[in-house]
């Protein structure tokens, strides 16, 4: 059997308050490599569970189930937090957690471009389980690149922290300025109009298939052009959120685990969102007002400013909270005057 050793300092990643003695292999396991170790296998359980329990091929996802599942992978990544804080501290758990609800609220914007694109391309529902999955570890992927790129341009050159926050702050502005219910042509996606030039494409599902064979010829199906949309997609959305996370933390734990819980909580999300777009159409103005904060964040620290992780963690909360509740309240009111208008109509119709 192995057995804990305490070290010295009071628990970061740099000084870990825990170390795992194996005598077998004769080697320490730090802190960092103990929760990297707890948050593969938790994720590999949570996946079998995930895919094997609660999703079936073809089946039909209720908002019930959506609802559900949702719970479960937010669940996950709280309780993943509560380790984070036994293992690693208090300043680094809350790093996390301020992270992981950035990133989730950013992943929300994302849900309303996944249901335009499902109803762009005609996509039949027994396949949206599929069809987002494959998609959504493919954007995983994808964003791991793109984060061991950022730490190592931020090793080698940490003023880039100050270009990242001068984008977020203009990202920001540009995103509080634009209208919600602004329509995006599909047809005019660089990805799309590139795929239509390279590849042969046919304009159905093929019964679920990727690739069809016809007159002996291979074709790629609206399902496989959708999967590389949605996995594109995420990575122009990774493109304001991963340099926002790092104005939260530098640490490689942090940004890793935060990313991949909030990109794997997408699919439920799509679920339980597809329904009610209408209901968030301030969530936009809060999710803006959050990359603003953080933008100037990063740039503060020329300034010698240092604004503490909690008090991030705290206009993170409030943003996303203040927007969807202002959202919901907006949407009810505007329901609530049609309703009126049409009852005032039909009076008039019936005097």
């Amino acid at each position: 059997m192995g057995l804990y050793i305490r070290r010295y300092g009071k628990g970061s990643i740099s000084e870990p308050k825990l170390a795992y003695l194996c005598p077998h292999f004769n080697f320490l396991m730090t802190a960092e490599q103990i929760t990297f170790v707890t948050f593969g296998a938790l994720l590999v359980l949570a996946l079998i569970f995930d895919l094997g329990l609660l999703s079936k091929k073809n089946s039909h996802i209720t908002i019930k189930k959506a609802l559900w599942q949702t719970i479960f992978w937010v669940s996950l990544a709280l309780l993943f937090f509560g380790f984070m804080w036994w293992e690693n501290g208090r300043t680094l758990a809350l790093e996390y957690l301020s992270a992981y609800l950035m990133e989730w609220s950013l992943s929300i914007d994302n849900i309303f471009v996944f249901i335009l694109l499902f109803s762009f391309f005609g996509v039949k529902e027994q396949f949206y389980a599929r069809v987002l999955l494959i998609g959504i570890l493919m954007a995983i992927v994808f964003r791991m690149g793109f984060i061991t790129v950022g730490i190592e341009l931020v090793k080698q050159f940490e003023w880039i922290l100050y270009i990242f926050g001068g984008i977020l702050v203009y990202t920001g502005i540009s995103m509080f300025r634009a209208k919600h219910d602004e329509m995006i042509d599909i047809n005019e996606n660089k990805v799309y109009r590139m795929m239509k030039r390279l590849l042969p494409l046919v304009p159905d599902d093929g019964g679920g298939k990727w690739v069809v064979r016809r007159d002996n010829k291979r074709y790629y199906t609206s399902l496989f052009v959708v999967v590389i949309m949605l996995a594109t997609t995420d990575i122009v959305f990774a493109l304001d959120s991963i340099p926002a996370v790092f104005a939260i933390s530098q640490e490689p734990l942090v940004i890793y685990t935060s990313n991949i819980f909030a990109v794997l909580g997408l699919r439920s999300l799509f679920f339980l969102l597809k329904g009610a777009s209408n209901k968030f159409a301030h969530l936009q103005q809060g999710i803006a007002v959050i990359l603003v904060f953080i933008g100037c964040k990063m740039l503060a620290v020329m300034l010698g400013v240092h604004v503490p992780v909690y008090v991030s963690l705290l206009v993170i909360v409030t943003c996303i909270v203040a927007s969807i509740v202002y959202s919901i309240a907006t949407a009810n009111r505007h329901a609530d005057e049609q309703k009126d208008a049409m009852e005032s109509e039909m009076n008039r119709e019936i005097h």
